[in-house]
């Protein structure tokens, strides 16, 4: 079973040092956190217009947009699976090992089965509907073809390996690097400070930038060549480096004061470094002849700076994020609470929207609009209803009520499961 994909928790947290905090809380990791879903909604729906294989696509093709997203598609996975490990933690900070394995289980893998097997399949559907021509109703795909447990669809050049996760392969990464990499140095405090050490000691300067970097784009030259990003768990060896690094990183110095002070005060440079990155890419973009392979030369270069871009870009919003960022009220704690809920439905909706409007053939910025549109309303009903159904709630990653007076939806304890978002298609 594996994500068809071909790009997309824990507590919020306790408060570290410095940056925004609330009453205990890293309020500019929320506010990542919650920007990186928000912006990963839009990311979607560009999916639709953009050139790059998604699941279903418009009539409209923008190429214009292929800039816009590509400014994003290097960091935006990164960002979240750091954040995640630095969330997961503090988690670690407050309960055993196993307890961490256990909440972790707890937390993640409901949602993640519930959108397997209940979420993602009209995606599914849909993708089959429209590459495959196929006529059949949604129960007869849902059971002949969704719980096959295997290849299906082949004959239009891409097999559709079902049943899938799509988006929520995200989910599935962060439950396994909680019980591979957290909850294995959560019972070894001693190797976990050791790491720590280690870790500022490298990074607690001018390394914060230099030592990521590096690491990731000898990731990219490396393994991605080999191994692509299939987001199949088991065979995704350039994305488990690149992604298992930066929930590592996130992990190890989460409270580590040098560390965030480092990338407070690189924070410019950091910035200055992802946009020349990010120029790079474009350049390289341009000089690539349309239809003719990439050589090696101009592979290398767009490895180096991709990942450059990979991680300078998440270091400058650390930093910005942690010398700025303080602001909390009703609207953080809301939104801390219902971003995971609207990670799991936004793909569908994205997805059933776009079908519904196709034979309509609007103007592009009317079609999406309208999907952005239904798409925030979907999720927007979908969260509120989940929050006060309590069966619903353990199923959209939310956490158990907790002292809520009757007939008042509560705002539960921030627990969102999922501290980062994903998933790209590309």
């Amino acid at each position: 079973m594996v994500s068809g994909d071909k790009e997309w928790g824990g507590m919020a947290g306790i408060g570290i040092i410095g940056g925004g905090r609330a009453a205990g809380r890293r309020i500019d990791l929320d506010w990542l956190r919650i920007g990186a879903f928000g912006l990963l909604i839009l990311y979607h729906i560009g999916m639709l217009y953009v050139p790059w294989d998604f699941h279903v696509k418009s009539a409209h093709r923008l190429v214009a947009l292929e800039p816009v997203m590509l400014a994003t598609n290097p960091w935006r996975l990164s960002l979240l699976f750091l954040v995640s490990g630095a969330v997961t933690r503090l988690m670690a900070e407050r309960m055993t090992a196993s307890g961490l394995a256990a909440g972790r289980l707890r937390r993640l893998l409901p949602p993640l089965l519930f959108g397997i097997f209940v979420v993602v399949p009209p995606q599914s559907y849909l993708e089959a509907v429209e590459r495959a021509g196929y006529a059949g109703s949604f129960a007869a795909f849902y059971h002949d073809h969704y719980l096959a447990f295997g290849l299906e669809f082949c004959g239009t050049g891409r097999c559709l390996i079902l049943p899938t996760w799509n988006h929520l392969w995200f989910v599935a990464y962060v439950l396994a690097y909680s019980l591979l990499l957290a909850v294995p140095l959560a019972a070894a405090p001693g190797l976990l400070r050791r790491l720590e050490a280690a870790g500022t000691a490298a990074c607690g300067g001018i390394g914060v930038l230099l030592w990521p970097a590096l690491l990731l784009a000898a990731a990219r030259l490396l393994l991605f060549p080999r191994f692509g990003e299939t987001h199949a768990l088991l065979d995704d060896g350039w994305a488990h480096a690149a992604y298992g690094e930066v929930y590592l990183f996130g992990f190890v110095l989460a409270r580590s004061a040098p560390v965030w002070a480092a990338l407070v005060r690189w924070r410019h440079l950091a910035l200055a470094l992802a946009l020349a990155a990010y120029a790079a890419i474009l350049v390289l973009q341009a000089l690539r002849e349309p239809g003719v392979p990439p050589g090696p030369d101009w592979l290398v270069l767009r490895h180096l700076a991709q990942g450059i871009d990979q991680w300078c870009a998440v270091a400058a919003l650390l930093g910005y994020a942690h010398r700025y960022v303080r602001g909390d009220g009703p609207l953080r704690r809301y939104l801390t609470e219902a971003v995971f809920p609207w990670y799991i439905l936004h793909q569908t909706a994205i997805i059933l929207a776009a079908h519904a409007l196709k034979p309509l053939g609007l103007p592009a910025v009317a079609e999406a609009g309208l999907v952005l549109l239904a798409t925030l309303a979907a999720c927007g009903l979908g969260f509120e209803a989940g929050r006060r159904i309590p069966p619903l709630r353990p199923l959209l990653g939310l956490a158990p009520r907790r002292g809520t007076a009757p007939g008042r939806p509560a705002v539960a304890a921030q627990a969102s499961t999922c501290s980062t978002a994903t998933t790209s298609g590309t």
